[in-house]
């Protein structure tokens, strides 16, 4: 009811129900999915009440967001957060997911907590893009294991695409291309870690049909309506998903241009 309602995404208001932050009719409600009826119930949200208003109207941005800044609504820690960057939309939006605080690009904000869940809940498999600027040549062996999924901690990571950019002899650094189904916390910095080339930048660059193209860093836009119902049709629920059917179709083959004669030498530390 709260993420209908607009107050922030399920998770998030999980999350706000937990902690204590949620009142039913004057007692405070931390038990998940206890019942309410909103056109009777008083409830309330850090002592503001939700009322029997009508829903908000939707509302879907498109940021860029730049380093140093977190994808949360709050966080007394950080200097910056997303919502300082779109402050002037008057609509209480919420990010759709998160990017790392030393990760950029392309973040959705929104105050529909059933598009946000559709996009965000592991049953559905929206791709989401990632360019990755990497220590060292990334070769055909170390793009295998990528493409065929990395044992990590909490388990092994669902197939993944993987397309070359460039390779740069100066700072020996290799630019690639992630495509990645699923959502895990700083996922593909541990995958690229796990085959030895740590992440040196990573910028999400697309999000189902959305691209951030020359959209600059720290600005944002709403999205066309057009472009929503293109990422409710890519948010499919899959029954029985199968890890082979979630990598996605490469262009074409792991063609890596450039290539050192020799290996690239480890970095020296100052």
């Amino acid at each position: 009811m709260l993420a209908a309602a607009g107050v922030a995404s399920r998770r998030a208001c999980e999350a706000l129900i937990a902690s204590g932050k949620v009142s039913v009719n004057g007692k405070i409600v931390s038990e998940l999915g206890t019942k309410v009826d909103p056109q009777h119930d008083d409830i309330r949200v850090e002592g503001i009440p939700i009322g029997t208003a009508a829903k908000p109207k939707p509302v879907y941005i498109l940021l860029h967001k730049p380093k140093g800044v977190v994808s949360t609504v709050t966080d007394p820690h950080a200097k910056k957060t997303v919502l300082d960057l779109v402050s002037e939309v008057e609509a209480r939006v919420y990010p759709v997911g998160r990017l790392d605080a030393d990760s950029a690009g392309l973040l959705l904000l929104t105050n529909d907590g059933e598009f946000a869940n559709r996009l965000t809940h592991p049953r559905y498999h929206v791709p989401k893009v990632y360019r990755v600027r990497a220590r060292g040549f990334v070769d055909r062996e170390a793009a295998q294991r990528l493409q065929e999924g990395i044992e990590l901690p909490d388990g092994k990571t669902a197939p993944a695409g993987l397309s070359f950019v460039e390779y740069d002899p100066a700072t020996q650094t290799t630019v690639v291309d992630i495509t990645l189904y699923e959502g895990r916390n700083r996922q593909v910095r541990r995958m690229m870690e796990a085959v030895g080339h740590p992440v040196r930048d990573l910028t999400r660059i697309a999000f189902g049909n959305l691209r951030l193209g020359t959209l600059a860093p720290g600005t944002w836009r709403k999205l066309r309506p057009a472009e929503v119902d293109g990422l409710l049709k890519l948010a499919q629920p899959t029954p029985t998903p199968r890890r082979e059917a979630r990598r996605p179709k490469p262009a074409g083959p792991y063609r890596p241009r450039n290539a050192p004669s020799v290996p690239p030498t480890e970095e020296k530390k100052p």
